[in-house]
């Protein structure tokens, strides 16, 4: 955590009152205020630290001369909906995400309501680092205001988006898990103003998290299934503990990876929009741009991470973008990860085209096997340049990490950038193809290793 680099690929994270203390938080919060000055807005998830590293934070940021507005305890992107709404400078979210109660986090936020890009993080780190804090007298030190109001306005955005009558004629039922985190700030307003009937789950606000950990694999889901299931629900909503990212339970009590829902939606907006791009991770399973181009769109890929993905859709002008972790990004609303978008872009295409199970089954299939493996950080890059020797009369993508593309599927090697390992990924059209695919590439990094 103390070396010259603080943000990771989503903020600065660790375990509370260890490498993520007070110091540390006060400090960053100087360091962020001398960055932005002006008007900062800040909020947090539930977790039992928000207060403590909320208050550190803006004690930072007021030294250094800004004006702090302390938003409360909201989803992730309706902090970056209220900066990009009211002009702000910028934002700071205290959050860890999915990650244990255990851990807290501080991520930065661009005055357009962009997650802080990078090299934007490397001026904050640089002030930090150096300790060349703007340092107020008691005349020019920020103020703090408190804000109470920041869902109403994010929320009727999010219907303005979306066919409200139709969704409401439909009848729709749902089950919602919040994990205890900040989705129940703003979702289960969402559904009763949509008209869908909601039974929730974990929909109270706990920092501890009682209910289940804040990520939403399918292990984690398994109450919200059954009850999926026992109630005759017409779909299951999980959030992460910010609710930027939502997985999908179907109408038959299947859990919805998150590529299957990202090509759900993106099919649907690029008919909706008559053709257009859809920019995706290089991680992304092919069934994303087999349902694009079905609909008569075309994608375009980038290195992993929602920040990357949102620039490159401002850049192109693209329709819709999104992660396969449940992350989209709908560009009229804004260009962040939005939970409670997502939610009602998907009950809207559930009543125009029929049961989530259809649309679900309507997918192109293909399997994925992952793993890991092994590598020090300072051999990383001689052993994927190896690689992409090895694999030179194949197509090879190096947009992030080593793509080897054959036919009706593909294979990612990608750099840990927090652990001394590579990842491995394969898709291909069945199980035993993929685990083949990746078996024969991580042959091939052993022996480079070896070398």
């Amino acid at each position: 955590m103390m070396s010259q680099r603080l943000f990771g690929t989503n903020g600065v994270r660790g375990i509370v009152n260890e490498d993520m203390n007070v110091q540390l938080a006060m400090d960053l919060g100087k360091a962020i205020g001398t960055f932005m000055g002006g008007k900062v807005a800040i909020g947090s998830d539930p977790r039992t630290s928000a207060d403590m590293f909320k208050s550190a934070v803006s004690c930072g940021l007021m030294s250094a001369g800004a004006d702090v507005i302390d938003i409360g305890m909201v989803p992730t992107p309706v902090l970056q909906f209220h900066v990009k709404d009211n002009a702000l400078s910028g934002g700071v979210m205290i959050t860890a995400s999915h990650n244990p109660p255990e851990f807290n986090g501080i991520k930065c936020v661009d005055s357009d309501g962009t997650e802080m890009p990078r090299h934007k993080e490397e001026q904050i780190e640089q002030i930090y680092f150096q300790r060349s804090f703007r340092s107020q007298d008691w005349r020019g030190v920020g103020t703090l205001q408190r804000s109470t109001g920041a869902v109403d306005p994010y929320l009727r955005s999010v219907k303005s988006l979306v066919d409200v009558k139709a969704i409401d004629r439909s009848g729709l039922e749902a089950v919602l898990d919040c994990a205890n985190g900040a989705g129940s700030a703003a979702t289960p307003q969402l559904l009763d103003d949509l008209g869908v009937r909601a039974v929730t789950l974990n929909s109270n606000p706990r920092g501890t998290f009682p209910g289940h950990h804040s990520e939403p694999v399918e292990e984690h889901l398994q109450d919200l299934i059954s009850l999926v299931k026992a109630s005759g629900a017409d779909l299951g909503i999980a959030h992460d503990g910010d609710a930027d990212r939502t997985i999908f339970i179907d109408d038959r009590g299947r859990y919805l990876y998150g590529d299957r829902t990202l090509a759900i939606v993106a099919e649907h907006m690029v008919k909706e929009n008559g053709g257009g791009t859809v920019v995706t991770p290089v991680s992304s399973s092919m069934a994303v741009e087999d349902a694009v181009r079905r609909a008569g769109g075309e994608v375009v890929y980038t290195r992993v991470g929602a920040p990357v993905v949102a620039r490159k859709m401002i850049e192109i002008g693209a329709v819709f973008g999104g992660e396969e972790n449940g992350g989209l990004i709908f560009p009229r609303h804004q260009y962040c990860r939005d939970g409670a978008m997502t939610v009602a872009k998907l009950l809207e295409i559930i009543a125009l085209e029929g049961p989530l199970s259809e649309l679900a089954d309507r997918v192109p299939q293909y399997c994925q096997d992952k793993r890991k493996l092994a590598c020090p950080d300072d051999k990383k890059e001689t052993v994927l340049r190896g690689l992409v020797e090895h694999y030179r009369g194949e197509r090879v993508d190096t947009t992030d990490g080593v793509k080897i593309l054959f036919e009706g599927g593909w294979t990612l090697v990608r750099p840990s950038g927090t652990e001394p390992l590579f990842r491995i990924y394969s898709e291909a059209r069945t199980e035993g193809e993929a685990q083949k695919r990746s078996c024969e590439c991580q042959s091939v990094l052993e022996d480079l290793l070896k070398d």
